[in-house]
């Protein structure tokens, strides 16, 4: 038993894909993202975001309802793409069943 408490980012971290077929509450494409997770990226995540499918996701999180995309081609001083913070219910699913589950079938 240990003392500390299970957040949705620990609790999404610790069992990435082995919880189903369910993409984790938040994830972000950025490498030096803490969200950031290649194995499930690979898998390809299907993004609806207020009833309609977006491509152009650079991070999302479904619990708190918002989804970050790029501002058109601008970029800042390191390179990186500006983003701007949409809000609105936010809707995820893997594209590729899990290599572990195409296995079995």
């Amino acid at each position: 038993m240990t003392d500390t408490t299970n957040t949705p980012e620990t609790e999404a971290a610790a069992t990435p894909a082995a919880a189903g077929d369910t993409p984790p509450d938040r994830l972000s494409i950025n490498q030096r993202s803490p969200f950031f997770q290649q194995d499930l990226l690979e898998r390809g995540i299907g993004i609806r975001f207020k009833d309609k499918v977006r491509h152009d996701v650079e991070e999302y999180c479904i619990s708190e309802g918002w989804i970050r995309v790029a501002l058109g081609k601008k970029v800042d001083r390191a390179g990186n793409p500006l983003t701007v913070k949409l809000v609105g219910p936010v809707e995820a699913w893997f594209e590729r069943p899990a290599e572990s589950d195409a296995d079995e079938g």
